[in-house]
């Protein structure tokens, strides 16, 4: 795999679930979909007691990425890396400047969210004002959008997860771009509204929650949090989707790419939620 990212993370699943070593060793690029993802799938098999051979991208660029990134540091309790991580040459080591708005963070309790709202908040002047030229009221959206996202892991999929966040330069559209990778392992969105469409399917769960801002919870005011983050991703024009279970639905801007249905995918557990939002042009 050249690309490890949303786009190929169908790809990147298949390797995790079917083969013995999963080969990163061509990967030319990685965004934290593309990481978090790994780690997921990871996660997911050493929770059964397997444990799978990692070998590691031959990318200097990529290794960097992913040392920045944290990566490491959670992928050593799921997988045997090779060559290991400690290996790495120092000149691939940590560097001082940096695109990074959230290293590869766990969302277990809600002090996890407060530790990232406030890392994230340390570092978006510097990152979103400059390079996306977000004003003060779009940064106070993005981090309560974030929170929202973060927040959901733990009142809806009764599991744990990860988040991470980096800014990159979008080449094709010649411009900068933020993208926050959230994902879990928990019961996922069908049976998180099966109270409420006990007959849904993955898609439909997917498209009411995403599309149409259906919570598990009745009273208003409660679970509400991933409309108020549909909103804001389209306010400022970015892209969003949401994959559960077997189906994937995304929210697409005219400037970017994708498929807005997607079904019949392999079945993952949990959730996986991809933003992406440009600079203010």
């Amino acid at each position: 795999m050249k690309y490890l990212s949303e786009e190929t993370f169908e790809e990147i699943l298949l390797q995790i679930m079917q083969h013995d070593t999963i080969d990163l060793r061509k990967a030319e690029f990685a965004d934290p979909y593309g990481m978090v993802g790994i780690l997921e799938g990871g996660r997911h098999l050493s929770g059964r007691g397997v444990r799978k051979t990692l070998l590691l991208p031959e990318s200097g660029k990529v290794l960097q990425y992913l040392e920045r990134m944290d990566f490491f540091k959670y992928a050593q309790h799921y997988f045997h890396i090779e060559p290991g991580a400690t290996d790495l040459p120092e000149k691939f080591l940590r560097s001082s400047r940096s695109d990074v708005l959230l290293e590869i963070t766990p969302i277990e309790k809600s002090g996890d969210i407060h530790f990232i709202v406030e890392r994230v908040k340390q570092r978006a002047s510097a990152i979103l004002a400059k390079h996306l030229l977000f004003t003060e009221h779009a940064i106070y959206g993005f981090i309560v959008a974030l929170s929202e996202v973060c927040q959901n892991i733990l009142e809806h999929s009764e599991n744990t997860g990860f988040v991470g966040i980096q800014k990159y330069r979008f080449q094709k559209q010649d411009r900068n771009v933020v993208k926050i990778a959230v994902m879990d392992l928990g019961i996922g969105f069908r049976e998180s509204l099966s109270e409420r469409f006990p007959a849904a399917g993955d898609m439909e769960a997917v498209e009411q929650a995403l599309l149409h801002g259906v919570s598990r919870h009745r009273d208003k005011g409660r679970g509400h949090g991933l409309a108020a983050v549909r909103r804001f991703v389209i306010r400022w024009h970015g892209k969003i989707s949401i994959r559960s279970g077997t189906a994937k639905c995304s929210i697409i801007p005219e400037w970017t790419w994708g498929r807005q249905r997607e079904d019949n995918l392999a079945r993952f557990p949990g959730t996986q939620i991809h933003i992406m939002l440009p600079e203010v042009v």
